[in-house]
């Protein structure tokens, strides 16, 4: 306990280096729901990439569907500086950067229904048991993100840790407004899908990488969902991360 809170407190007083990117949205759009119409010029579909490590999954994303918005976000103020320097050299201007807490986003900033996509990829598996429900991805989590997914929206989760696809899988089976559009609850490889960084260097050391692909079912209505229950993230201190 001693070090995950001496952790915590390193992470709150840590150096916060300047975002200049054009692609990089400051904390103060958080205000108020998002328009998303004037952070990209267009009106074109969005899709969301949580923790967006240092950009290297988004970006080729983005090359793959340029008819497509994405809004990639992570609590670490590095890894948006690192992905908006990566957009900036590729010229790429379908992606926009928000360092943010991904339940603060949801609560407060984006629409129901809004998303046509949603990538988890290799998230903090906490992999001691009684660390577990620090896990991002929980019932919880999952019943929420079907309010935000449009109908027929699609969600992908990628993790190196066995039990925690299992986890992931099983709490989707028990959720009403999903399909899974895999043959098996995961696979090891999606045909077309990008390697992340922490990927290739999972694959590299011979580990297997678990993908689930689920759909939000569009002959549900959000009124029949679960009533969403956005719980506050383990890091409270990054609910809304100050970026000056």
């Amino acid at each position: 306990m001693v070090k995950v809170q001496r952790q915590m407190e390193q992470q709150k007083t840590q150096r916060i280096i300047p975002i200049n990117s054009p692609n990089f949205i400051t904390d103060s759009t958080l205000d108020n729901p998002l328009e998303l119409a004037c952070l990209f010029g267009n009106t074109n579909p969005l899709a969301l990439e949580i923790g967006c490590g240092t950009g290297h999954f988004i970006i080729e994303q983005a090359r793959q569907q340029p008819g497509m918005n994405f809004l990639a976000i992570d609590i670490y103020n590095k890894g948006c500086l690192k992905t908006c320097a990566k957009l900036d050299e590729a010229g790429i201007n379908n992606v926009r950067v928000m360092r943010v807490e991904a339940r603060w986003l949801m609560d407060k900033a984006l629409s129901p229904e809004s998303l046509a996509a949603v990538y988890i990829n290799c998230p903090d598996p906490w992999p001691k048991k009684r660390h577990r429900r620090r896990r991002l991805v929980n019932r919880d989590f999952l019943a929420a993100l079907a309010h935000y997914l449009a109908p027929g929206g699609d969600f992908f989760f990628s993790t190196d840790f066995d039990d925690y696809a299992a986890d992931v899988a099983e709490q989707l089976l028990e959720l009403n407004g999903f399909n899974n559009m895999l043959q098996t609850a995961w696979a090891h490889s999606l045909p077309g899908y990008p390697v992340s960084k922490y990927m290739r260097r999972f694959l590299e050391k011979g580990q297997q990488i678990y993908f689930i692909h689920q759909r939000r079912d569009a002959a549900v209505c959000r009124e029949n969902l679960p009533a969403p229950n956005m719980q506050r993230g383990f890091r409270t201190h990054w609910q809304k991360a100050e970026n000056d």
